[in-house]
């Protein structure tokens, strides 16, 4: 078993008003470096920022970080275009940072990207997999890519009320911008990341496809922008068996229908709840009210504790000392504007 995640970033993440980590764009683009250096050590040591929300919402990296102490569960990090430096050991697969999504080719790595990662995915040695994702913005994206396939779906949002019609008035913006009508793109996975998506997404589709080839059991351990990785595949005509396991975070959100995906998308659906609500520590109060809800492989991990026989309380008690260790850890780095 081997915990896969894709981190990188796009300049869409710092449109206003769509994501909890876009309010200072130099701060966000350090997000998933720290969150790659969470997962690897429990603290950043590069970058400078500690994800955590002003409410004391931490990242989800530190909930999968507390599942990787208690599990065990090997990982690797992939630079799927990071802007800033990690600490963390990465595999390369030339991708690039996406530039704003409503520009005419905003992710021009993402065909070269998705045959390496392809590649990479086709190599591993590991009969499981989970991936996993962290980039600021990229619930958008994903409603990019899902609408240039033709997939009318929603998506989620790491703030507590979802900015679903601006999404949705950014990626028409991005599909006017490179001359597309929604499902012009259908059957043309590289083309519709490229164009719509971000180069996460791009990496993570190749790499399930090549792993999903080789025999290797896959689980897309996240929320809706795991379904675009799901769509993505399957408009690659790869129809290997695949499974969702997220959050009841995301399972909950109103602007989400996870069932109707397993089904369109022909995936085993698992959804866990860490049963964070009544809990009034920070690193758990903050999901209980809205914000996060998925991201770094939180789901997944979960899910993995669960069929492990680990109980959920052993799991929050190591949440607790992930945080706390996190947010006393790096005494100069900066407190991020949020999450994700």
């Amino acid at each position: 078993m081997r915990l896969v995640l894709f981190a990188g970033t796009t300049r869409t993440g710092e449109i206003d008003g769509l994501s909890a980590a876009g309010a200072d764009p130099d701060v966000m683009a350090h997000t998933p470096s720290a969150d790659a250096e969470i997962l690897e050590y429990g603290e950043p040591v590069r970058a400078p920022v500690v994800p955590v929300s002003p409410s004391g919402c931490p990242t989800p990296a530190v909930v999968t970080r507390a599942v990787r102490d208690l599990a065990g569960v090997e990982t690797t990090v992939v630079d799927a275009g990071l802007a800033e430096p990690t600490a963390a050991p990465t595999v390369t697969v030339g991708a690039r940072p996406g530039e704003d999504v409503r520009e005419a080719d905003p992710v021009a790595t993402a065909p070269g990207a998705f045959a390496a990662a392809r590649e990479f995915g086709r190599r591993l040695p590991d009969d499981e997999v989970l991936v996993a994702e962290t980039i600021p913005g990229g619930t958008t994206t994903a409603l990019g890519a899902l609408t240039a396939l033709g997939e009318a779906r929603g998506v989620s949002s790491s703030l507590p009320d979802n900015p679903i019609e601006r999404k949705r008035e950014v990626v028409a913006d991005a599909l006017d911008a490179s001359g597309l009508d929604p499902g012009d793109a259908a059957g043309d996975p590289r083309r519709a990341v490229r164009r719509a998506g971000d180069p996460v997404l791009a990496s993570a589709a190749g790499f399930v496809v090549g792993a999903a080839e080789s025999g290797v059991a896959v689980t897309l351990a996240g929320g809706t922008q795991m379904v675009a990785v799901a769509a993505l595949v399957r408009h690659a005509d790869c129809d290997a068996p695949l499974s969702l396991a997220t959050t009841s975070f995301v399972a909950d959100d109103p602007a989400v229908d996870l069932r109707g995906a397993a089904v369109d998308f022909d995936l085993d659906r698992t959804v866990t709840d860490p049963e964070f609500d009544g809990r009034d520590h920070p690193a758990m109060a903050g999901y209980a009210a809205g914000e996060a809800k998925e991201g770094v492989g939180m789901g997944g991990a979960l899910a993995l504790a669960d069929r492990a026989g680990i109980p959920m309380r052993r799991v929050r008690e190591r949440v607790r000392a992930v945080y706390d260790e996190l947010v006393d850890a790096p005494p100069d780095a900066e407190v991020t504007d949020g999450p994700r």
